[in-house]
């Protein structure tokens, strides 16, 4: 089951929903997640495997989505969005599409707090956010980067249907990643 939706009301607060699948919700970051973000942004599967972002406290939270996702809405129409539970809107983790200068497409990114690994979320939520592009934002096309080690985010994307591509420097002094690619015929 996937919905795509507008804003709406949850109980007593006003959320922009993307999308959504059984068990997710995945909507816009807003400024009352920045605890949670200091969480993810320090957990340190997210520093190994995505990057140290510096994020330590809820101002940094606030300027991280401010710069990050918020201005990814603004400017592409899409970015990270947040991963919530629809049983009781708990955040488990962030999923969305990513706009960056060294990439001709976006790319898929997804970020889950280790108490729910292994439970089908990442899969999931990566699905309706792969949909969304598909279905409502008219993408052709979309790519992901992976560390060569993060044998569970290899297998994950095998899973969606992306194909490797090559290995990249996508920065200067860091090392290469894996890139793959997602076709819709």
């Amino acid at each position: 089951m996937l919905g795509y939706a507008g804003s709406t009301i949850l109980g007593s607060e006003f959320i922009l929903l993307v999308c959504e699948s059984t068990r997710l919700r995945l909507r816009h970051f807003d400024k009352q997640d920045a605890a949670f973000i200091v969480q993810q942004l320090n957990e340190p599967s997210f520093i190994r495997n995505i990057a140290d972002r510096g994020v330590r406290n809820e101002q940094d939270a606030d300027e991280f989505l401010r710069n990050g996702p918020l201005a990814s809405y603004a400017q592409n129409g899409h970015g990270m969005y947040a991963v919530e539970l629809k049983s009781d809107g708990t955040v488990i983790g962030m999923c969305g599409l990513l706009k960056r200068d060294k990439l001709p497409h976006a790319d898929l990114g997804y970020a889950f707090l280790p108490a729910y690994w292994s439970r089908g979320y990442a899969s999931e939520a990566a699905q309706a956010t792969l949909n969304y592009g598909r279905d409502v934002l008219g993408m052709k096309e979309i790519l992901a980067i992976v560390n060569n080690d993060n044998k569970g985010s290899i297998a994950l994307l095998d899973k969606l249907g992306f194909i490797y591509q090559q290995m990249i420097a996508l920065y200067d002094n860091e090392p290469e990643i894996r890139l793959y690619q997602l076709q819709f015929t």
